[in-house]
C-alpha cells in the first residue's frame, strides 16, 4: 500500500508562490504517474496537473497552465507543484494523487490513491 503525505501549503499574498511537496512511501512502485488536483468547500475536485512515472510527460489544466510547474524526483519519491502568479481562486485544499495505469488521466475516478491534503490560502 501507498503512503502520500503533501506538505509546502500555508498563506500568501496575492502574485505570490509556492511549491508543493508530495512524498511517497509504503510499497509502491516509484514510477508511478502522478496527479494533483484541489477542491473547495461545495465544489467537485478539480484537477490541475499530471506527470508520467518517467517525469518527461505533463499535462495541466487551463486554468493553471503558465502558472503551475508539476515535477518530479525519483530518487526521493517526491513529487511536486510549483505555484507561482498565486491569486484568491486558488485558494483551495490541495491533493496528490496516484495514477495506476490511465494515460493523461484527468478525472479523480482514475487515481487509486490519495493524500491528506494540505491547504493553501491566498490572500487579497
Amino acid at each position: 500500500q501507498v503512503q502520500l503525505v503533501e506538505s509546502g501549503g500555508g498563506l500568501v499574498q496575492a502574485g505570490g508562490s509556492l511549491r508543493l511537496s508530495c512524498a511517497a512511501s509504503g510499497r509502491t512502485n516509484i514510477y508511478y504517474a502522478m496527479g494533483w488536483f484541489r477542491q473547495t468547500p461545495g465544489k467537485k475536485r478539480e484537477f490541475l496537473a499530471g506527470i508520467s512515472g518517467s517525469g518527461s510527460t505533463t499535462y495541466y489544466a487551463d486554468s493553471v497552465k503558465g502558472r503551475f510547474t508539476i515535477s518530479r524526483d525519483n530518487a526521493k519519491r517526491t513529487v511536486y507543484l510549483q505555484m507561482n502568479s498565486l491569486n484568491a481562486d486558488d485558494t483551495a485544499v490541495y491533493y496528490c494523487a496516484r495514477n495506476p495505469s490511465v494515460a493523461a488521466a484527468r478525472a479523480p475516478k482514475d487515481y487509486d490513491s490519495w493524500g491528506q491534503g494540505t491547504q493553501v490560502t491566498v490572500s487579497s
